[in-house]
């Protein structure tokens, strides 16, 4: 009896002592730290000012398709470019050019907040009134206006509208359904790189009655001699009206798309400098991905200091040795695409966060998206502050400043050539993680040797990991299987 206790105890001190060890193993087994090349970030934004737009008007191979009776499911390629590759930059420094970006970003984010609370709040179609205009040709008015409204606007790609193709600048976002160009005749359109789309020139344009499914589909709309109108608006006072029609969309170097659902907006306010519109990538039923029946889709974004280019792809396979986490979905917005994580590391140790901070609570609200439009991350209040002081306490060598707009941890680097902290990680099932580079969370804000912890916390229950902690990772949306796949260096 006693040979059999100590054999029991033997066995239960083995088993803890192995458990233990797993735990260390799989503590040890994240990277600790990372490199951050200060003089390269430094000589990047004293670059971007100089840089010029890149107006490409290349032609369009065609290949006719029909959506949805004849769709096949081959991989469709857009070009993706940086604002910077399009815009060129008014701005006198560096530091101007960032907190204009953080002033449009803050404005992005609360407009997904009051999207995520009005649909939490039950708000229905019928209880949404468009705004009444006059959608009569009128004087063309360009004001120099920024991408407050929808928030960074900073990645577009360039597509072709109608038949013949006009080819325009589109800001591509997750965060919206809704695709939409600007359209003659003029109530307010606001300066776009290319000429405005004239419908009537085009072969292919035809409007959408009130009875259709696209026009039952909007959340706001108004009928008019039959013919569909539409309005969105993006929680700022920003919105853009117009006629709601069916249009050919062609993809550089690949396809012609038929009948997709697209705004001809009228009347624009407040939206993007540069663009003549917005294509919609969010999961709703008037999106692009949704319209054109893609089983997929993924971008990978550059630098926004730099010109360089990469691509929006359709029906590609998630990327081979891809960290996958759950793709998951809110019955209360199915805009949004929120991400199964379960944590946040710092230095190669998980923070001590419930996994609830990253959960969507019974009544729809919480939980954390994957946005394209957003540029810092946000996290909830709690949550923000475990990572900033733990990241603090592994910065402590390094010389700090005062904060800047809504970054509180700011770091004096101007001596310093490069620099090691710890690493960040984002956490999801099965015991798998995401590393990030340290440019993609300690940034530059001036020229001078300013860099910035480029995490937020939030008052709104909704998080949201922004494009700033995406950039150089290919992030496939697996819409069949329920994934969303991140490829370090996938751009």
């Amino acid at each position: 009896m006693a040979e059999k206790g100590f054999l029991l105890c033997f066995l239960f001190a083995f088993f803890c002592t192995w458990g233990v060890s797993l735990v260390n193993a799989r503590r040890l087994s994240l990277p600790r730290t990372t490199v951050l090349d200060v003089s390269g970030s430094i000589r990047e934004s004293l670059n971007v000012l100089s840089l010029n737009p890149q107006y490409e008007q290349k032609g369009f191979q065609h290949q006719e398709r029909s959506f949805p009776s004849s769709y096949s499911s081959s991989s469709l390629t857009l070009s993706l470019h940086s604002r910077t590759s399009i815009h060129k930059s008014s701005h006198k420094d560096y530091k101007s050019l960032v907190l204009a970006r953080l002033e449009r970003d803050s404005d992005r984010v609360r407009s997904l907040a009051t999207r995520m609370d009005l649909a939490i709040a039950g708000i229905t179609k019928s209880d949404l009134k468009p705004v009444e205009k006059e959608l009569e040709a009128e004087a063309l008015e360009t004001p120099l206006v920024s991408g407050a409204s929808q928030g960074s606007g900073e990645y577009f790609s360039r597509v072709g509208i109608g038949s013949p193709p006009k080819h325009v600048y589109m800001v591509v976002d997750t965060g919206s359904d809704v695709n939409w160009v600007q359209c003659a005749p003029c109530a307010d359109c606001y300066q776009q790189a290319d000429p405005i789309f004239e419908p009537s020139f085009s072969s292919s344009y035809a409007p959408l009655t009130c009875e259709t499914h696209q026009c039952k589909s909007l959340d706001v709309s108004e009928c008019r001699n039959d013919s569909c109108l539409y309005e969105v608006s993006y929680g700022d006072g920003s919105y853009t009206v117009g006629d709601f029609a069916t249009e050919t969309i062609t993809l550089d170097g690949s396809a012609s798309l038929n009948n997709v659902a697209i705004g001809c907006g009228h009347d624009n306010e407040g939206l993007f400098v540069g663009a003549a519109g917005l294509l919609g990538l969010g999961g709703g039923s008037l999106s692009f991905p949704s319209q054109i029946n893609a089983s997929s889709f993924s971008y990978c974004l550059v630098n926004r200091d730099t010109d360089s280019a990469s691509t929006l792809e359709f029906n590609s396979p998630i990327p081979p040795h891809s960290v996958t986490a759950p793709l998951l979905r809110n019955n209360q917005l199915d805009t949004f695409y929120y991400l199964g994580m379960t944590g946040i590391g710092v230095g190669g140790q998980m923070l001590s966060i419930p996994r609830s901070s990253f959960e969507v609570d019974e009544s729809g609200n919480g939980g954390i998206i994957v946005d394209s439009g957003t540029a810092v991350t946000r996290l909830q209040s709690d949550v923000y502050n475990s990572l900033r002081d733990s990241f603090v306490r592994g910065t402590q060598h390094l010389p700090s400043t005062s904060g800047v707009a809504l970054f509180d941890t700011c770091y004096d680097l101007s001596s310093r050539s490069s620099v090691e902290v710890p690493t960040v990680s984002f956490h999801f099932p099965d015991g798998k993680y995401l590393a990030l580079p340290a440019k993609n969370y300690l940034i530059p804000v001036d020229s001078a040797g300013t860099f910035c912890f480029a995490f937020a916390p939030t008052t709104s229950a909704l998080s949201i990991i922004g494009n700033v902690q995406q950039q150089g990772t290919r992030v496939s949306y697996d819409l069949t299987n329920s994934l969303v796949g991140f490829s370090p260096n996938g751009c």
